[in-house]
């Protein structure tokens, strides 16, 4: 345990890919909290990257803004802090082109060419290089580098005049080993949040692999129907696309596993150490899809100390809590049992900044390739772009540019908050926009509003 600068406790939640609390022990976890006399935990889940350091950056910088936004308000205890450390993957930087002319179709009716992730500029390597370090398996981690070696060999052997039979194989061999490193299916029938799997598990990587190059930008429109450009060269470059939606399936798995597994039931443990505690969710992008996931571990309502939930720009289906009526994949979203579990508000924020999660997330799940692009974005979208999707009683609320203000949350209801007036800087970020901008006094007061509103 450490403090912060004002007092308050602070704990490093440390979990392995599988859920298992590494550090510190979990008995010492509990009775730690129980001898501070904390009152309200806030635990906050990071979302990309892997880094540690970039991880406990972000703790150091919300953590005093929530206790300060918090200072004095009538319904918040004594307040304590916890953060979630896990294995998150994420790709090397890439030179993106931003999507700033999606919006209207050219002047005499020409296509506007889509925005470009600009995934073909990097080198196998350095995507193997890059990814590996998310595995703690020797074996996976060897998969992993050995798929960047192969790119990097059918990259070279473009244009050499080797035969479309010894392309294909080679593009045979990657598929294979990025197929070995695909997670198992969920065990919850998450069926609205699983369409980057038809990629990854496509028999037919000649095909799959050009589609995906199109969708991503690193091939023209319509290459992968109509045959335009180098079809290998297209392929080879939709095998690094590839790489990136497998690292998009697997943080994104490995984000519901850690808490199911893992964080769920620690928190169940602490409700029954402490059962006056109140535990307030808060999770950023794929760590958003973590905390909403430990409702599904944490036992019966009676069981949970969760008093809000917090989704920071999520980057998971915005179908998750949905009812079955209006969800179109036809079957209540994977989360809809387990909102109970949260005895105040849930809450989550949204931008049209973000393009992490409006631009990329529904095309790693579009090519599943079962609706048109047009609707792609609604029915593969992220929370992150819009918020729950078909919950109800759902409200929507704007985050006002100079904070502050009363949103007037009231437990039991879902809020979708449009952060775009404050959740809006896209300066070098042209693959993730303003994803990240999270590290806001306006964030941490809409974390304090939440919190405030527990039944």
């Amino acid at each position: 345990m450490r403090r912060l600068p004002t007092g308050e406790p602070v704990w490093d939640l440390v979990f392995d890919e599988n859920g298992v609390l590494a550090s510190p022990a979990a008995g010492g976890f509990l009775d730690e909290v129980a001898a501070e006399g904390v009152t309200d935990l806030f635990v906050f889940s990071h979302g990309w990257g892997n880094s540690v350091d970039q991880a406990r950056g972000l703790y150091g910088e919300m953590f005093p803004m929530i206790r300060d936004a918090g200072s004095g308000a009538a319904n918040l205890g004594t307040v304590g802090f916890a953060g979630v450390f896990w294995p998150s993957l994420w790709f090397p930087p890439t030179p993106a082109t931003p999507p700033t002319a999606v919006a209207a179709p050219q002047a005499g009716g020409g296509a506007v060419a889509g925005p470009d992730a600009g995934t073909a500029a990097v080198s196998g390597a350095d995507i193997a290089e890059s990814l590996a370090e998310g595995f703690a398996d020797p074996a996976q981690r060897q998969a992993v580098t050995e798929i960047g070696r192969l790119i990097d060999e059918a990259e070279a052997a473009v244009g050499t005049g080797e035969t479309d039979a010894a392309k294909e194989q080679r593009l045979v061999r990657i598929h294979a080993l990025l197929q070995s490193l695909v997670p198992p299916p969920a065990p919850h029938g998450e069926f609205e949040d699983s369409g980057e799997t038809a990629l990854l598990l496509d028999a037919d990587p000649r095909t799959a692999y050009q589609a995906t190059a199109e969708a991503f930008g690193s091939a023209p429109p319509g290459s992968s129907t109509q045959g335009l450009g180098d079809w290998f060269h297209n392929a080879v470059n939709g095998a690094k696309d590839a790489l990136r939606v497998l690292s998009f399936s697997v943080m994104k798995a490995r984000a519901g596993d850690i808490g199911r597994a893992g964080l769920g039931p620690l928190l169940a443990a602490l409700h029954g150490r402490a059962p006056a505690l109140r535990v307030h969710l808060v999770g950023h992008s794929f760590g958003a899809r973590l905390v909403s996931f430990a409702l599904a571990g944490v036992g019966a309502p009676a069981d949970s100390p969760v008093a809000s939930l917090l989704l920071i720009q999520g980057a998971f289906s915005h179908w998750s809590f949905a009812h079955a009526q209006d969800n179109p994949f036809g079957s209540a979203g994977a989360l809809n049992a387990v909102a109970d579990r949260v005895h105040g508000p849930l809450v989550s924020t949204h931008t049209v900044h973000d393009w992490a999660v409006g631009v990329w997330y529904p095309k790693a799940s579009f090519l599943a390739r079962q609706d048109s692009e047009a609707e792609a974005a609604g029915r593969w979208g992220g929370m992150g772009a819009d918020g729950y999707q078909a919950v109800a009683p759902a409200e929507d609320r704007l985050m006002p540019a100079a904070g502050g203000g009363d949103y007037g949350f009231v437990p039991g209801t879902f809020y979708r908050v449009n952060a775009a007036a404050v959740i809006n800087d896209v300066a070098g970020q042209p693959f993730a926009g303003a994803h990240s901008d999270i590290r806001k006094p306006q964030v941490a007061a809409l974390a304090v509003a939440a919190a405030g509103a527990h039944a």
